[in-house]
């Protein structure tokens, strides 16, 4: 739509501060001659935009100029507001952030997107604290003093210096190189290397965190999508990794490749799958019940075993008393 059009056009001046037709035209994908024609039809509009000729001319807005979120549909409104329901926000510490920003947002809409974005958005509920199961999601407890200076330190390109717990052991200082910030299931993760190495730390796990003034050793851009995707599998693909041969039924398929680590073969209802260890293996079957029968390995076959007969033999004494 060209409302649509004209909205972007303002937005693209204001982010670049100045564009030339050709430019403009590849943005929003028309020809020069559209863009010309949008250029007339803003400024009959009121909005200030003027040309500037000469090599590295193009056309600009007047300094100050501000825009209403006028352009936004319904579902691009609901959206906004949506986001604002999701925790992932929380674990960086930018929820208070997120909630100021949102009502901003709603400030500026129209009136009538206002009042049937805002009651859309209270019909849908995201990520809530309690599944069907009743099973209730874990909030990780971050300082904000912590979590804030962590942030710093990603954002600003600088070195940190953490006092990090591990699992089990006690706290220690080490200087890291962060990367970038990842959350998963509402648990926060900071990417870093250490000495050139990939690092990746609970940001529960941090005690204190200091952003120091040297300059962080790691590359202009990054891909955290594929980066996540790398050191999760490699976490996955550890020395105590398992492979296990198995028949399962259609019907449990899904399940169970859900919670493994890999899958390495198939062939007519027999797969071959990785698990991240044996514990991982035991329990993955075991949940799946008579859907699943194991074929290799023995010692597996004989771990389900013993587990049957000690859960059979339980019943046995209760029926007995």
């Amino acid at each position: 739509m060209r409302a649509d059009r004209l909205v972007s056009l303002v937005l693209l001046l204001r982010r670049h501060g100045r564009l030339s037709a050709t430019a403009l035209a590849r943005e929003l994908e028309v020809s020069t001659r559209t863009v010309l024609r949008d250029i007339e039809a803003l400024s009959a509009a009121g909005v200030p935009v003027y040309a500037e000729r000469g090599r590295h001319g193009g056309f600009a807005l007047l300094p100050g100029f501000q825009t209403e979120l006028t352009g936004l549909n319904h579902d691009e409104a609901l959206a906004l507001l949506v986001a604002g329901s999701r925790r992932g926000a929380q674990v960086f510490g930018l929820g208070s952030a997120l909630a100021s920003a949102v009502l901003k947002v709603v400030d500026a809409l129209p009136e009538s997107y206002r009042r049937t974005a805002a009651g859309a958005a209270e019909r849908l509920l995201i990520d809530p604290e309690i599944d069907l199961l009743a099973r209730r999601s874990t909030e990780e407890e971050l300082p904000d003093d912590v979590v804030a200076e962590v942030r710093r330190a990603v954002f600003g390109g600088r070195r940190l210096r953490i006092r990090y717990a591990a699992k089990d052991a006690e706290p220690q200082w080490r200087t890291v190189d962060p990367i970038g910030l990842v959350t998963v299931r509402e648990q926060g993760y900071l990417l870093a290397t250490r000495d050139g190495a990939d690092r990746t730390y609970r940001l529960s796990r941090i005690v204190s965190a200091q952003e120091l003034d040297e300059p962080a050793q790691r590359p202009d851009r990054v891909d955290l999508d594929r980066a996540w995707q790398e050191r999760s599998t490699r976490f996955r693909a550890g020395e105590d990794q398992v492979v296990v041969r198995l028949k399962v039924r259609p019907e449990r398929r899904e399940e169970l490749v859900g919670t493994a680590v890999a899958v390495l073969a198939e062939d007519a209802g027999v797969l071959e799958v990785a698990f991240q260890d044996a514990r991982h293996a035991e329990w993955a079957v075991w949940r799946s019940s008579t859907g699943v029968e194991v074929l290799e390995p023995q010692w597996l076959r004989a771990a389900l075993r013993e587990r049957a007969l000690a859960v059979a033999a339980r019943y046995e004494e209760s029926d007995g008393r």
